[in-house]
């Protein structure tokens, strides 16, 4: 059994790319002996070989909600999984339309898929994924017991936070919520909380770019968290360990380290992570 691990593959917030240095949301989980993929944003197959998982030995994805920066390369990791030899079947847990989401993709790669049946001799990939659609309450239970909780993410109403937890770790994934305080029980005594964060100060900035959004200020403000609030549900949930998560902004040089735990200094005195692609933390022995 290898060594239980936190990778955070891609931490910015939204589907834009406009830097090579942070990617959409996605991240890598292995504990207690088995690998999860939570959420499969643009890049999360590149960034788990850069983290030297094996693709042929994910156990399970779990997707929080179906916006496209969570959600877009769901169908590609799975694909790529099966065209570097995946066998076994993989556990796919989403909200409801994810398993039509995935019929979706399958259908628009139909011709490839079959080709290589035929030509290659693999087996179909389109029974080796096994869409479980799940509402709030518990997903898992056993050794690794997996718990959904449905947060506020305006417009979208099937949005979950997602609980992880061994005899030995407890990882807490806020998904997309604007300050949601059910999070504080839900999240209770995390070895580690992985929250989305938003900078007030760089709200009008992100606005300001986005010529083909006319709303978007009206969902950053209904739909997430500012980085103080973040810290004041830390706090109450006495989480041991925050990790800053889905950052809005992240390319802009005006912002960086500082300012983050500078807003979230103001209300927790507990280790406060801003997250980066790559970033790994393995969980400590008590």
């Amino acid at each position: 059994m290898g060594e239980d691990r936190l990778v955070l593959l891609g931490t910015k917030g939204g589907p834009s790319i406009r830097s090579h240095d942070r990617m959409p949301t996605s991240s890598l989980l292995e504990i207690g002996g088995r690998t999860y993929v939570v959420d499969c944003g643009l890049g999360v197959t590149r960034s788990l070989v850069r983290a030297e998982a094996d693709l042929t030995g994910i156990d399970a994805i779990f997707i929080t909600h179906l916006h496209s920066d969570h959600v877009l390369e769901l169908g590609p990791l799975l694909h790529s999984a099966w065209t570097t030899g995946l066998v076994k079947e993989v556990d796919v847990y989403g909200p409801e339309g994810t398993r039509r989401h995935l019929e979706c993709f399958f259908e628009s790669m139909r011709y490839d898929i079959e080709l290589r049946i035929g030509d290659e001799g693999r087996n179909d990939i389109r029974d080796l994924a096994k869409v479980h659609e799940f509402g709030e309450g518990e997903i898992l239970a056993g050794d690794i017991s997996v718990k959904a909780l449905r947060v506020r993410h305006p417009p979208v109403e099937e949005c979950y936070a997602l609980s992880f937890r061994s005899d030995s770790w407890k990882v807490t994934f806020s998904s997309d919520t604007c300050y949601f305080p059910p999070l504080i029980e839900f999240a209770k005594d995390s070895d580690i909380l992985v929250h989305e964060a938003m900078l007030p100060a760089g709200v009008d900035w992100v606005v300001g770019r986005a010529r083909n959004a006319t709303r978007l200020r009206e969902h950053l403000v209904a739909s997430h968290t500012l980085a103080g609030d973040v810290a004041k549900i830390a706090e109450a949930s006495a989480a041991r360990h925050l990790v800053l998560h889905h950052l809005i902004p992240t390319d802009n040089p005006r912002f960086g380290e500082s300012d983050w735990l500078a807003e979230t200094g103001a209300f927790t005195k507990r280790k406060v992570t801003v997250a980066e692609d790559g970033l790994e933390i393995k969980r400590t022995p008590q």
